[in-house]
């Protein structure tokens, strides 16, 4: 009888940080993750592009999913195997949800906000936004190497 094991215990890291709402919260959100990402072993070329991912929904979640008096949570799960990584950014403005900017204005009309989505849409493989019950949401972003 020939059947296929499935993988236990595989070696996946995992992070949650608390953090304040605040740009102070997004920068250290950032550090955070590049620290963890090293202290796994991610390649290079992952831990740049999830750098740049965190900081975007983690400078989203500081300035338009605040809500005064509460935090947001990044959190990190990587699986070396398959070399994937999520990247998760939850805040309590869960009626928010983050959309990439059209170019209703024009295509080099200049516009005081809105790129970061499309940059977190080039770097991951996949992002979307689901609520976060009782009242937040979570957007999530996978990235491959």
């Amino acid at each position: 009888m020939n059947h296929v094991t499935p993988r236990v215990g595989a070696p996946v890291g995992t992070f949650t940080q608390l953090l304040s709402s605040t740009r102070r919260g997004a920068r250290l959100a950032r550090l955070l993750a590049v620290t963890e990402l090293r202290s796994w072993g991610a390649p290079e070329d992952l831990t740049e592009r999830a750098e740049l991912v965190v900081a975007e929904l983690a400078a989203n979640a500081a300035l338009h999913g605040r809500v005064p008096g509460r935090c947001f949570r990044l959190t990190l799960a990587f699986d070396p195997p398959a070399g994937h990584l999520r990247v998760e950014v939850t805040d309590a403005r869960g009626e928010l949800c983050p959309q990439i900017a059209t170019g209703a204005a024009g295509p080099g009309a200049l516009r005081p906000g809105g790129r970061g989505l499309a940059l977190v849409a080039a770097l991951a493989d996949h992002w979307d936004c689901v609520p976060h019950p009782p009242g937040g949401k979570t957007v999530r972003a996978v990235l491959s190497t």
